[in-house]
């Protein structure tokens, strides 16, 4: 079989004579034009200690590709920095990039014929962007994450993106002063990596190993450790066995293979935000995927990992003890993975993993199943009169496992942020923060901030937070996102008022607010949408076709 099946419509087409001649421009031989020609996706931007450092890595793929036999065509698309944007407005950028960095891989990769795909991603968004491009277009592909970064240290504490965000609420609250919570800001990114606990970088860096599309250890690898760069240069020979055999993603990223990717987040302690990226990925696949899946998962699988941000260890303790490949062998010993599944290896997660050591003997990085931190799953899909739609609850049982209070709503993270300055927001509350779904925020902000600065200042056992907005893989306590309907479209979080009780129940999977239907439907009369906060620009286009969170914030039609 021809490697080089896509490409040969520019190289091997007699016509095609300006195609040729720009490719000698770049220096390719005659010899080149008979070989497969694999494009780089590098996520490089030097702005963010994630993906600073992916060029370089994209370097060491092209040399592993020209090594075995075939051309290497190195291209860039975006990232943005969740943590540098966390809490202004550029977060409405963030997810709203995810479907930039897809829409841009497929572009190049269709226009310029590549007849395989590597990416190279870093920082959030960017992992499921790869997924959802390596999906649409069913060449050959593998990813390759830039891996994760190390911890900070600083006077006997052991630093990271969420240290500094609590920090702040540490100084709110009085028990940090200025200076110490500045010098946590000076220590806690010590270099190049994605932000070190099971937040959503490393997240969807696990999902994606779970699903079959990297290389064993991709995700628990620092960016840092010499053998992330060994496994760049591995990339060339998996891609032309990938070739070789037309092993593409959607033969890869079947049902069981989904499965798999829900069952390692819950063993770990993943992100919120691997609802709807899981979701908009299956979708790109073909794959009918839905929120009630992720809690069938949760019921049958337990929540074991003590990583940040609700544990003690980061990213690198995981690669310490085995890495993900050692907690996959845990599950699959167990039942509670799927080892059929093919992957980019060309052989299954069964065969991937029977010669692989399993978990560090004496290891206290992930729990057994017999004393877990959960019997079942951290995230849990609640719905009620507050969402009939679904919402996503991150809730790790250390938190309780329900909550009522009465409501304290802000229409702004930043209006949240600023009460909580103010000490208005008091033990027992619920903070509702609303008109930040996909299209009222526009863009479906984090909010680290928020969450981080209420941990931090003491309240985070005694005050619970919903939102149509999302949260930040490092958020912990007893918070509820993705509420849909959102505010923008009427939901009823739209209706609730300052003092409404509202009740948050893990049992019963419920959210709700105590008003009879009477009433929530005399305020849906009296109310009235808000006008879209953008008015020109990505954030408007993104607004007029984006669908709600319960639907993977997709914007395909």
């Amino acid at each position: 079989m021809s490697l080089n099946r896509f490409s040969s419509r520019l190289t091997q087409v007699r016509s095609q004579v300006g195609s040729r001649a720009m490719l000698f421009g770049t220096g390719l031989t005659e010899s080149d034009l008979d070989r497969a020609q694999v494009g780089i996706a590098s996520m490089w931007f030097d702005g963010n200690p994630c993906n600073m450092h992916l060029l370089g890595l994209s370097e060491a793929v092209k040399a592993g590709v020209v090594a075995a036999g075939m051309v290497g065509m190195r291209f860039n698309t975006i990232g943005v920095s969740d943590g540098i944007s966390m809490g202004t407005a550029g977060m409405r950028f963030s997810l709203p990039s995810r479907e930039v960095i897809a829409d841009s891989i497929e572009t190049i990769m269709s226009a310029q014929w590549y007849d395989a795909l590597v990416t190279v991603p870093g920082c959030d968004k960017n992992m499921p962007g790869s997924l959802i491009a390596m999906a649409r277009l069913d060449r050959p592909a593998l990813m390759i994450f830039g891996g994760t970064i190390r911890p900070g240290h600083h006077a006997g504490e052991t630093l990271d993106i969420v240290s500094v965000f609590q920090s702040y609420g540490e100084f709110l609250g009085g028990t940090r002063t200025e200076a110490a919570m500045n010098a946590v800001v000076r220590h806690a990114c010590p270099g190049a990596g994605a932000c070190g606990g099971m937040y959503t970088a490393n997240t969807m860096a696990t999902a994606a190993e779970a699903l079959g599309l990297t290389l064993p250890y991709s995700s628990s690898t620092p960016a840092t450790d010499p053998r992330k760069l060994e496994e760049c240069a591995r990339a060339g020979a998996a891609v032309r066995r990938l070739l070789e055999a037309d092993l593409t993603p959607r033969k890869i990223l079947t049902r069981a293979a989904f499965e798999n990717a829900m069952a390692v987040t819950m063993a770990l302690g993943g992100s919120t935000n691997a609802v709807i990226h899981l979701i908009a990925v299956a979708r790109a696949a073909g794959v009918p995927l839905g929120i009630d899946d992720f809690q069938r998962t949760s019921a049958r699988v337990p929540f074991l990992a003590d990583l940040k941000p609700s544990g003690r260890y980061v990213m690198e303790d995981l690669g310490r003890v085995g890495g993900t490949p050692a907690v996959m062998k845990y599950l699959l010993e167990h039942g509670l993975l799927d080892g059929s599944c093919m992957t980019v290896t060309g052989r299954t997660v069964a065969e991937n993993l029977a010669d692989l050591p399993g978990l560090t003997e004496g290891q206290d990085v992930i729990r057994p199943l017999d004393r877990p931190f959960k019997p079942t799953g951290h995230l849990e899909i609640l719905r009620g009169n507050l969402a009939p739609d679904g919402a996503v609850a991150k809730i790790t049982g250390k938190e309780g496992l329900s909550f009522e209070g009465p409501a304290r709503v802000y229409d702004t993270e930043e209006s949240a942020l600023a009460a909580l300055e103010r000490h208005e927001v008091q033990p027992g509350d619920v903070v509702v923060i609303r008109f930040e779904g996909p299209r009222g925020g526009p863009g479906m902000r984090e909010m680290l901030s928020i969450t981080g600065a209420i941990m931090g200042a003491g309240l985070g056992s005694s005050v619970a937070l919903i939102t149509d907005g999302r949260f930040s893989g490092g958020t912990h306590g007893f918070v509820v996102g993705h509420v849909t309907p959102e505010a923008q479209e009427g939901g009823a979080i739209a209706l609730v008022e300052t003092g409404d009780r509202i009740l948050i129940d893990a049992r019963t999977r419920t959210l709700s607010v105590a008003l009879d239907e009477a009433e929530l439907a005399r305020r849906k009369a009296r109310w009235t949408a808000p006008p879209i906060r953008a008015t020109a620009g990505v954030l408007l286009k993104y607004a007029r076709s984006v669908r709600s969170a319960s639907e993977g914030c997709v914007t395909d039609a």
